[in-house]
């Protein structure tokens, strides 16, 4: 989760990643953001992001990405 979070605020270091839940459904992050945080953990974790799991459900938090990331690793 550390590299996560490393990678989530090299793109927005003004969120609170910990807090936050609802990252895509309250326009937090926008499209812009959520490709280069996926771009960052295919090459950080070594994984393929699907665009079928390029949903909301997916994004809206750091423990929703990092669970996205176990199910691929």
């Amino acid at each position: 989760m550390d590299k996560l979070m490393q990678i989530l605020k090299s793109v927005r270091a003004d969120v609170d990643f910990f807090h936050e839940k609802a990252l895509i459904d309250d326009g937090i992050l926008d499209s812009f953001n959520t490709m280069e945080i996926v771009s960052k953990i295919e090459d950080e974790f070594g994984v393929e992001i699907d665009p079928d799991d390029l949903v909301a459900e997916n994004f809206n938090s750091a423990d929703a990405i990092n669970k996205l990331i176990e199910r691929l690793k």
